[in-house]
């Protein structure tokens, strides 16, 4: 039987934050905003203290193939050990990668959820599961069926009649090293990640010394380089309240 279909995610702050409300995440503590563009003054206009980054992209033509060799190249020959404590799940259902993208950014970082609400009983159910066995989780909860629905046709956008897309989000966070994570140590040491559920797994980025601006460098040098396309958008995860509010 085929998965149900979602309504896909808007990509603007206002439909990510009215998700991510209702799903638990304590408003006066954090939220998410546009980035402008990747040129440093842009950056600059974005609340400082970035948690998490999550971006919109089209995910065909050469980005789709190029992500089909990076994860057959990761399978076949490793890659930079990964923090063991990283939260990553299998994107499973169609149109659900704005709640994955959600779900990682949120559960990656240092926010703070209201106690029993759906996105701390969620991660808390995930715990000692598999990417696969969390996956099968988010098909069959009723968390956040309604409240994905809900935020989905909240947004700048009517719903379209014809669900399939080629829009699809990812999300980057940081983590310290694997090796510092091991051996439960502080560290200055820290790697960029991307989470994607549409891929084999978490992968390294490499070095991070500024979570935004290294996220940006690698759009712009990975994603946005040799595309067309004018299909990307940007948010991030920031500390404190909404700025209008």
């Amino acid at each position: 039987m085929e998965k149900s279909r979602w309504i896909p995610l808007e990509s603007n702050p206002e439909v990510f934050n009215s998700w991510a409300y209702e799903a638990g995440l304590v408003k006066e503590l954090a939220h998410f905003e546009d980035v402008f563009g990747l040129d440093e003054g842009l950056l600059g206009m974005v609340t400082p203290g970035v948690k998490a980054v999550a971006l919109l992209f089209p995910c065909s033509g050469g980005i789709a193939t190029k992500r089909k060799e990076e994860d057959a190249n990761i399978k076949a020959s490793g890659q930079e050990p990964i923090d063991p404590t990283i939260f990553w799940m299998k994107q499973t259902i169609p149109n659900a990668c704005g709640t994955m993208g959600l779900i990682h950014s949120l559960a990656n970082t240092d926010v703070a959820f209201i106690p029993e609400s759906p996105l701390a009983q969620f991660i808390d159910e995930c715990k000692d599961k598999t990417p696969e066995e969390r996956a099968k989780l988010l098909e069959t909860t009723p968390l956040f069926g309604q409240i994905h629905e809900s935020a989905a046709s909240s947004g700048q956008t009517e719903v379209p009649q014809n669900l399939d897309t080629d829009l699809h989000f990812t999300c980057f966070v940081k983590a310290p090293t694997a090796s510092a994570r091991l051996a439960s140590t502080q560290t200055e040491q820290w790697r960029l990640i991307e989470l994607d559920g549409g891929r084999i797994g978490p992968i390294d980025r490499g070095e991070c010394t500024d979570l935004l601006k290294d996220t940006a460098k690698y759009v712009k040098d990975v994603y946005v380089s040799g595309v067309k396309s004018i299909n990307f958008c940007m948010l991030a995860l920031c500390p404190g309240p909404p700025p209008d509010d």
